[in-house]
């Protein structure tokens, strides 16, 4: 079965961007001209989904907004003849039908995407997280639902990263089987250097089948009290085959303030029309 719908949990308070976070979402900061969530729910379209579900909670209004029709911006914009901003506008309101559902209790990323049961009923969908913003050729999403096509499976986005960081993340146990392809025999969420089973850490990327919403119906909270996606995935390995993708690409670590200036840099360095003067400035910055 084609994956054509895909889940945004987005109810985080953005505990982390505080001030910032107070009033607007987390999933709104600009990077550069576009809010961070835009990317990710881009690059979900250019992996073909057609329907995107946010998670939302209590101040997300902005981000409803965005994904909207705005009569009258796009009104003052065509009476000031800004044709090609009228058009970036538009076209934000018309690439992917969006609903929303909102998550009233801050449960954990677990009980998030089991808000999401009733509207993707018993088909397989793909799960994204808008603190990851991946640069890469092909679409992140488009390489797991490559793996997905092949298996027939769970996929989880998977990326290398050192050990001493490996407490930040949920990390697997895993056989590799093809090229950058692999088949998940454990999962630990967020374990000490020692106690890890490898340095491959789960990234904000999954293709799940629906057979993972009995399963977090049931399951008991874990780490921080919350319910927990990782443990839930973990059951669903012992009835069938969960596989792994070690995606291509950049990621940014947009979650955190030092990976958001990262990915600010990295990105403004990419576009054309910052590339010569803003690289300049940054050199005289670092010479300085």
């Amino acid at each position: 079965m084609k994956v054509t719908k895909a889940v945004f949990p987005v109810a985080g308070l953005g505990t982390r961007f505080l001030p910032a976070t107070k009033a607007s979402p987390k999933e709104m900061l600009p990077l550069i001209d576009k809010p961070l969530v835009q990317y990710v729910v881009e690059e979900a379209v250019a992996a073909g989904i057609e329907q995107i579900l946010f998670v939302t909670g209590r101040g997300k209004r902005a981000l409803e907004d965005h994904f909207d029709i705005a009569f009258e911006l796009e009104a003052l914009l065509y009476d000031k003849g800004k044709d090609q901003e009228l058009s970036q506008i538009r076209e934000i309101a018309e690439m992917v039908n969006i609903f929303y559902v909102r998550q009233k209790q801050a449960m954990g990323l677990g009980h998030a995407i089991l808000c999401a049961r009733e509207f993707v009923g018993d088909e397989p969908f793909a799960v994204l997280l808008g603190d990851d913003i991946i640069d890469s050729d092909r679409p992140c999403l488009g390489q797991l639902l490559d793996v997905y096509r092949k298996y027939r499976g769970t996929v989880l986005a998977l990326e290398q990263v050192p050990m001493e960081s490996i407490s930040s993340y949920g990390c697997v146990r895993a056989n590799q089987i093809a090229d950058r392809t692999y088949e998940v025999t454990d999962m630990v969420e967020k374990p000490k250097a020692e106690d890890a089973p490898s340095d491959l850490a789960i990234i904000g990327r999954y293709v799940l089948t629906p057979d993972i919403f009995p399963i977090l119906a049931c399951q008991e909270p874990g780490k921080g009290g919350e319910i927990q996606l990782t443990d839930a995935i973990k059951k669903l390995s012992t009835e069938e085959a969960v596989y792994g993708c070690r995606f291509e690409g950049v990621r940014h670590d947009c979650g955190d303030k030092l990976g958001f200036l990262k990915a600010t840099v990295d990105m403004a360095l990419k576009r054309e029309e910052f590339h010569g003067e803003f690289r300049e400035f940054l050199r005289k910055r670092i010479c300085s």
